[in-house]
């Protein structure tokens, strides 16, 4: 449950925040709602956003998986639970968006993303530890550009995760929207005999 209503009131700035949000997202994202307590902080951190939507150094799977691997070292389910949606849009693998929380033991991912979660999870821990062979390693691989975006947006995802952490934001379904459902059985009857 959160901790701060998400329910403020409704101004007219909350009532074009909620415009927008169902237009984009298809539902009302409740870090929004609960920052709209403050117009400042919600202004100011929606600017950001936009800003952040614009930098294009860094392969957008990448960059998911890093802001994943972040999201799920702090346990913010509304950042991993989001983060899965939007990852699917940019058709990231279900295989590897489910097993974030353990990459460590997964085949699914490739010696350069498993640097980039190992890089978010040390970027992530309190205090930070990175390695000069890992930095270095992804600095050689991306480019410094790309290196430079994608410790950005760690940062920028730590913020995001421990503000909608502490303020008790929980999966609000986006992964349930998803994936296909499975297809009911049919049943022995309406088999046909190459089904057998």
């Amino acid at each position: 449950m959160a901790r701060i209503s998400l329910t403020p009131d409704r101004t007219p700035l909350v009532r074009i925040m909620e415009w927008y949000s169902r237009r984009t997202y298809g539902k009302v994202l409740e870090p929004l709602m609960a920052l709209a307590h403050n117009r400042r902080v919600l202004l100011t951190t929606s600017r950001f956003e936009l800003s952040v939507g614009r930098w294009k150094k860094l392969d957008p799977q990448l960059k998911a998986l890093a802001e994943m691997a972040s999201a799920a070292a702090i346990g913010c389910s509304w950042c991993m639970d989001f983060g899965y949606w939007l990852s699917r849009g940019h058709g990231l693998p279900h295989e590897k968006l489910q097993d974030v929380p353990v990459w460590r033991e997964s085949r699914a991912y490739a010696p350069l993303e498993r640097d980039v979660m190992a890089y978010a999870e040390a970027m992530t821990a309190t205090p930070p530890t990175v390695e000069d062979d890992l930095a270095e390693r992804l600095r050689q691989r991306l480019g410094d550009a790309a290196f430079v975006e994608l410790t950005s947006m760690i940062a920028v995802e730590n913020l995001r995760s421990r503000t909608n952490a502490a303020l008790g934001l929980h999966s609000q379904g986006f992964k349930d929207t998803c994936d296909i459902p499975a297809a009911p059985a049919r049943p022995q009857a309406d088999r046909t005999p190459a089904d057998h």
